[in-house]
């Protein structure tokens, strides 16, 4: 456990006489300053979603902290780069000098902190302190100049770290948690903490609570004193200025979640995260005067950031509601609270950095070099190239919101960006960059990073699309040596020996059912109808554990990579081609090696028998998806077959297409059964839109379109997702505590009930008391909206976001409880991935667990004298482990114990320890894929409207407030958000009561003033407004705006081609227009549809966006 220590601090105090004559020239702060970098969430699938985050945005400027003026300096007066005092940042003043933290919070939105703040330095250290990496002043807005500055005593900007033994200590008492740190990507000064066993996460308000902390770190974290919680967004009404009000007032007026106060939100609003910093202590260790239980409840009747303040007759209240007596922790007190006053979030800050994130290695962004180039030049203008200093600083900007600018010393930069300095080539600032976090000490307002590669221009895919791959950690070089030595040499053919051992399913008519692109097939079905209108349907899934062995250098590269990452036009392979696309593939007419498992399936759809083994099958053919709904539709008939076999896949052996098109039409009636089943027991599916791209030849997207799941799709899935279950309880009866199993827990309960209060305000009925009643009333909603399609997958959207992620764990995990083993959307106590081991690691481990219960099952019953032949089932009806009944009795006999272990230690199972360690891993592993492929996503549909420009579509309002909406754009399957306060010739008037807004054009015009920080925004970044005496809109908005958006660089693709229904989205053109401007003024209320302009942003100079704008029409424009 790696826990940040700092050095002692000693305190000064400074002289403030030699600052009197600066003050009559300072001028005046604005009071507010807006954010504008908004980035969207595209929806996720029902096992596939953060916990809890939350949309703000950063309002208003940090308020005027009352500090003392005085300076920390470290002991001996020496320090690092991060330890030198800043000439942006002088001693604070009273009511007249900005403080510490509204200097950070300044430098962190790219805005230099107020003029009169450069005037002077500390005069408690006269001396100047040598220094290797002087960071210098912030003389020129977001960038670090390059002048170098003598160290001078600073002030710490935050608290120092608490030692590790201070920590340990503190997490045996409860007086601290353990918990991960997420960053709100809209408002980064917001950040959350899921604590286990607590409902709400926490929230870590402020640059000063985080204490350095980034995304993903495992932080220690001290819940504050219940008098500074603050209200859960949503909880009150509709405010103006108010975060609560901004923050997607979708669910804002929901009847269960209104407070009566009428006070704003302070935190986010007003920065109350800096009225209430705890002073720096002069020692590093925590101060545990108080207990965690005490802080808690202790003070109560003062005035809360909030600005509500509780009675005595509140107090009394509280300490009624919770019984000391049952709630024996902090943990429980917490939980108490929380339950008591629902409408309050928890708050905490940062005290210990645990273990520090894997993100701070992977960072990408651009460097600001034009200001430095520029100051260089100014100051040597007599040479012809640039000297370089390793005390310089130069500000590297993260493409992730989520982190923090950092600074780059000169030496931290390779020698080919220097070079390119020293030659004055601006074009470094449009090149992306891999960067690393290398220290952040408790003196430096931001992180130092040194950069590690370029990837090249910021507006080129390849660049765009290493850059993702790295910053995922997403393993794309060849496979080794040593791993393709353990695999055999073709040309290859099951060996005898496994003829022998293996059960002979050559002679069963098994196929495939693929994508048509697909070249990994690991899984297969077969049927046979028996007596009695019974059926025997067999799931055949690729042996890889034959070939992939523990403890050899393929293992070790297959769990590295844990997961095969698929983007839309390729993939990278978990597994060696060799072994995922040829000898371990079910490719079809060839003998392969199956794990496989077959059920006696009545037509009701109960399983009857069952039998597991290992076994050789030989595919017939290779069918895809459309050729198996062809068959499902009867499009594809014996008829057909005979009259036209052009198209068709090869049939293998001496299997006709009859028996096939019989195979899948009865494979597809069972599966409905299944299906049936499954929904009544209360299974949940949330289908969201899926956007396929169109590629030329030269691997640029130029179309895409939306694709659906078809019925063949869901054939398939139904058997394998029995596969599944059934190999989950098979294990976890063999291996109770050394199982692989995967969990998905109930959704977030607030959140959940926060969807269900917004359908009942809108007169839409929603029950989700269970996951069941749930999809009920979800294909009610269905069935009433089937007129309103874009509303019903908007609340499929939100229906998704309350839900939580699916994980793997170890069955032997003490932090698991067996209660939380559950699926909650599948609606099944046990589950696992047993389907896909060429493209999962974790179905790799499942079937090594699998062969040694089958192992230790076999020996057990070959020395009871148990095991007969396979003769009508009868040996499956004896099976302690594998079939429908479960000999528990056998199982738990110290026979069988004995030999299972035998049989674990032979085909290389992990210890509970090792496992639980395998399957945190494979968890970070395919969240990393799935960001990879939403990012790849974001990248083509940037690269598509680079080209077109702009794109105009109808879009639906998910959230208002008087400072932005929150918009859902239905023709991309994306949300968005449009900014209209404070915005030149733009009067945005918002209409609290009922929750309207009226936008419209100001009577006169002020003169632009786009660019300076603080100033308004001019009305083009808001709307795209045309004139009705233009109806051309090629003439009328492509020369006036279009150019604004247009990058340097073009991306080739034709946007012409013709494609089938459904209509590709590029389709749409600026010259043919099928949506209408609107008018002003334009009154805007929730779930209204608006028309909307959007157009690619970044690239070369900046992250990748989709940015969007109202599309308007004025007469007056």
């Amino acid at each position: 456990m790696v826990v940040e220590q700092s050095q002692t601090i000693v305190v000064e105090r400074v002289d403030e006489s030699g600052d009197k004559k600066d003050k009559k020239k300072r001028r005046p702060r604005r009071s507010k300053q807006n954010s504008s970098s908004v980035s969207g969430a595209v929806c996720s699938s029902v096992n596939e979603l953060h916990a809890e985050t939350s949309e703000s945005s950063i309002l208003g400027s940090p308020p005027n902290c009352v500090t003392s003026s005085v300076t920390f300096s470290s002991p001996g007066g020496v320090g690092k780069a991060s330890n030198v005092a800043f000439g942006s940042m002088p001693p604070m003043h009273i009511s007249e000098q900005p403080s510490m933290n509204e200097s950070i919070w300044a430098l962190n939105q790219g805005m230099p902190p107020s003029d009169h703040s450069r005037k002077m330095f500390s005069k408690s250290c006269p001396e100047p302190v040598s220094c290797e990496e002087p960071i210098g002043s912030y003389r020129k807005r977001g960038i670090f100049p390059p002048h170098q500055v003598e160290g001078y005593s600073q002030k710490p900007c935050f608290e120092p770290h608490w030692p590790v033994d201070a920590v340990n200590e503190a997490l045996e008492r409860g007086d601290v948690f353990r918990a991960l740190f997420r960053v709100n990507a809209h408002n980064r000064l917001e950040a959350y903490c899921t604590i286990d066993g607590v409902p709400s996460d926490v929230l870590i308000n402020g640059i000063d609570a985080q204490n350095r902390a980034v995304e993903g770190d495992v932080v220690a974290v001290k819940v504050n004193p219940f008098s500074s919680w603050t209200k859960m967004k949503g909880s009150a009404p509709v405010i103006n200025n108010s975060n609560a009000a901004e923050d997607c007032n979708l669910f804002a007026e929901c009847p269960e979640m209104t407070g009566e106060g009428k006070g704003k939100n302070k935190v986010g609003a007003d920065f109350g995260h800096f009225q209430n910093k705890i002073p720096v202590s002069s020692e590093a260790s925590p101060s545990f005067g108080k207990s965690a239980c005490t802080e808690l409840l202790d003070p109560i009747g003062y005035d809360n950031p909030n600005g509500h303040c509780f009675s005595d007759s509140n107090s009394s209240y509280l300490c009624s509601s919770i019984d000391q007596q049952e709630v024996k922790n902090v943990k429980g007190r917490i939980c108490a609270l929380i339950s008591s006053f629902p409408s309050k979030r928890p708050t905490g800050r940062v005290v210990a950095i645990i273990e520090k994130s894997p993100r701070r290695g992977a960072i990408v962004g651009f460097l600001s070099v034009k200001q430095w180039l520029y100051y260089k030049k100014d100051t040597k203008k007599n040479k012809h190239s640039l000297t370089l200093s390793d005390r310089e600083y130069i500000q590297l900007t993260p493409t992730d919101p989520k982190f923090p600018r950092m600074m780059v010393p000169m030496k931290g930069l390779p020698d080919c960006l220097k070079k390119r300095l020293r030659e004055a080539d601006v074009t470094v600032e449009m090149d992306l960059v891999a960067a690393q976090i290398d220290d952040w000490s408790e003196e430096s307002p931001v992180p130092q990073a040194y950069v590690i590669h370029v990837f090249g221009r910021g507006g080129e895919i390849e660049s765009q699309i290493a850059a993702i791959l790295f910053e995922n950690a997403i393993n794309s070089s060849e496979f080794s040596p040593e791993s393709l030595s353990c695999l055999p040499h073709l040309p290859w053919e099951v060996p005898e020996e496994e003829l022998h051992k293996r059960k002979d399913l050559r002679n069963l008519c098994v196929c495939t059912i693929d994508p048509s692109t697909a070249t990994d097939l690991d899984d297969a079905l077969s049927i046979e109808m028996c007596t009695n209108g019974i059926f025997r349907v067999g799931v055949h899934i690729a042996d890889v554990s034959y070939f992939v062995l523990p403890h050899t250098f393929l293992d070790a590269e297959a769990q590295l990579r844990s997961t095969s990452v698929y983007m839309s036009q390729g993939k990278l392979p978990m597994l060696p081609p060799l072994l995922s696309e040829d000898i371990g593939s079910l490719s079809p007419g060839v003998d392969r090696l199956a794990f496989s498992i077959i059920w006696d399936i009545t037509s009701c759809g109960s399983i009857l028998d069952r039998w597991i083994g290992r076994t050789v099958i030989r595919s017939c053919c290779k069918l895809s998806y459309e050729h198996a709904q062809d068959i499902i539709d009867g499009v594809l008939d014996v008829n057909s077959v005979i009259a036209v076999d052009i198209g068709l896949p090869q049939l293998h052996g001496n299997f006709e297409w009859p028996d096939v098109i019989r195979s899948v039409k009865s494979l597809y009636e069972i599966s409905k059964v299944l299906k049936e089943n499954r929904f009544n027991d209360g299974a949940l599916t949330l289908d969201s839109l899926k956007i396929n791209f169109l590629f030329d030849e030269f691997g640029v997207p130029f179309d895409s379109m939306f694709c659906g799941r078809k019925d063949s799709n869901l054939l398939v899935e139904e058997f394998m997702l029995l596969a599944n279950r059934t190999a989950a309880e098979v294990i976890s009866r063999a291996f109770p505590g050394s199982a692989l199993l995967r969990r998905h827990p109930e959704p977030n309960l607030r959140k959940l009930k926060e969807f269900e209060a917004f359908c009942g305000k809108h007169g839409l009925e929603l029950d989700t008391s269970s996951s069941g009643r749930f999809r009920h009333s979800l294909e009610k909603l269905r069935e009433k909206l089937k007129n309103d399609s874009v509303l019903f997958d908007i609340l499929v959207n939100f229906a998704s976001k309350p839900m939580q992620l699916a994980t793997y764990f170890c069955s032997g995990d003490l932090t698991v409880s067996e209660n939380d083993w559950g699926h909650y959307a599948l609606a099944v106590p046990l589950y696992t991935h047993f389907t896909s081991p060429l493209r999962r690691y974790p179905d790799i481990l499942v079937h090594r667990t699998l062969a040694a219960a089958l192992d230790a099952e076999d020996m057990y019953l070959k020395r009871q004298g148990l095991l007969v032949k396979f003769k009508s089932g009868e040996e499956r009806e004896r099976r302690c482990f594998t079939g429908i009944c479960f000999d528990k009795d056998a199982a738990e006999s110290n026979e069988v114990r004995e030999t299972l272990s035998a049989s674990a230690l032979k085909h290389g199972i992990p210890c509970a320890e090792i496992l639980a360690d395998i399957a945190t891993y494979c968890n970070d592993r395919k969240l990393a894929s799935r960001h990879v492929n939403d990012a790849m996503n974001k990248l083509y549909m940037w690269v598509l409207l680079k080209n077109k420009e702009i794109l105009l579509s109808e879009a639906r309002v998910l959230g208002l407030g008087p400072k932005f909406m929150s918009i859902y754009i239905q023709k991309l399957a994306i949300e968005r958000r449009i900014y209209y306060d404070d915005v030149e010739g733009l009067v945005a008037v918002w209409l609290e009561t009922t929750s309207t807004l009226v936008l419209s054009l100001s009577t006169y015009k002020c003169s632009h003033r786009r660019g300076s920080p603080g100033k308004s925004k001019a009305l083009e970044e808001v709307a795209l407004v045309t004139s009705p005496y233009y109806p051309d809109l090629e003439n009328c908005v492509i020369d006036k705006h279009i150019h604004e958006f247009r990058g340097s660089q073009e991306v080739g693709g034709d946007t012409s081609r013709p494609l089938e229904d459904p209509e590709p989205i590029s389709r749409v053109s600026s010259s043919d227009i099928e949506v209408d401007p609107a008018v002003f003024p334009l009154t805007v209320r929730l779930l209204s549809t608006i028309p909307v302009a959007l157009h690619a942003l970044g690239g070369d100079d900046g992250p990748l966006d989709i940015g969007a704008r109202l599309y308007m029409s004025s007469y007056f424009w």
